[in-house]
C-alpha cells in the first residue's frame, strides 16, 4: 500500500474498525473516522482525524471525502438493520459523492452468510443462516442489497467486498486469504489486517469473495466454518 494513504473509515469504532485504524496508523497511513461518539475512536494520535457524525445524519460527504484516497465501510447495526436497509441507503449516497470528489477505491465488509450479488449461498452456509444465525438475517439482506447496487450501478468505481466470517476478538490466528471455498472464522484483528491488504490488491477489484486462513504444513491456522 502506498505510504501515507488517507483512508476514510465508516464503522471505525467497531470491533474490526478499531483494529483497522490501529494497523493503518502503525503502517504510516492517515485515517479519518466518522464516529457518533468520537471518544470511542481512542486517544488522539498522529495521523488520526475523527469527525463527529453518523451515516444516518445529513452528512457533508464531499467534505468528508476531501483528500481521501480510499474508503472502507465496516458498518453494522443488527437492531437497526432488522427494520431498515441502513447500509444500502448510505452507500447509495456515498457512491455519487465518491464520483464527485474523484475517490475511486472502496472496500465494503459484509458477512460470510450474505449471498454474492445475483448468486446463492452454498447449502451449508444457507442452512447456518436460516438456523443458528437467523437473528442476523436483516443485516445480511442489507449487505446483499449493497452488493447488488455496486455490481449493477457502480462498476466505474474500484470496489471490493470482503464477505467475512468473524467469530471472536483476541490475538491473531494466522493470515487470512481470499477464497471461493469454505470461509474461515477470523478474529477481528485478522479481518482488519486482511481488509487493509485487500484494499491494495488490484485482483480484488469487483470481487465479493470470502476469506479463509492460509494453510500451514499439514493443518489450517483456524477452523474453517462459516461465521456471521
Amino acid at each position: 500500500m502506498p505510504s501515507q494513504r488517507t483512508i476514510l473509515v465508516f464503522g471505525g469504532t467497531g470491533q474490526t474498525g478499531r483494529h483497522l485504524t490501529d494497523l493503518a496508523l502503525a503502517a504510516g497511513h492517515h485515517v479519518r473516522v466518522l464516529a457518533r461518539t468520537p471518544a470511542k475512536a481512542g486517544p488522539p494520535r498522529a495521523g488520526l482525524d475523527v469527525r463527529r457524525g453518523s451515516v444516518t445524519d445529513d452528512l457533508d460527504l464531499d467534505g468528508l471525502l476531501d483528500g481521501v484516497d480510499s474508503v472502507v465501510s465496516l458498518l453494522g447495526d443488527v437492531q437497526a438493520q432488522r427494520t431498515a436497509m441502513v447500509n444500502t441507503a448510505f452507500v447509495r449516497r456515498l457512491v455519487p459523492a465518491m464520483r464527485r470528489t474523484g475517490v475511486r477505491r472502496f472496500l465494503y465488509q459484509a458477512g460470510a452468510l450474505s449471498a454474492p450479488p445475483h448468486g446463492r449461498l452454498t447449502p451449508a452456509l444457507w442452512a447456518i443462516r436460516n438456523t443458528v444465525a437467523r437473528s442476523y438475517d436483516g443485516q445480511h439482506r442489507d449487505n446483499e442489497a449493497v452488493m447488488r447496487y455496486l455490481a449493477d450501478e457502480a462498476m466505474d468505481l474500484q470496489w471490493m467486498v470482503h464477505r467475512a466470517g468473524i467469530g471472536s476478538d483476541g490475538p491473531s490466528k494466522g493470515v487470512l486469504e481470499r477464497t471461493e471455498g469454505t470461509p474461515g472464522i477470523g478474529t477481528f484483528r485478522d479481518c482488519a489486517d486482511y481488509d487493509l491488504r485487500l484494499l491494495d490488491d488490484p485482483t480484488a477489484v469487483h470481487t465479493t469473495s470470502l476469506s479463509a486462513y492460509r494453510k500451514r504444513a499439514g493443518r489450517t491456522a483456524g477452523r474453517t466454518s462459516a461465521g456471521v
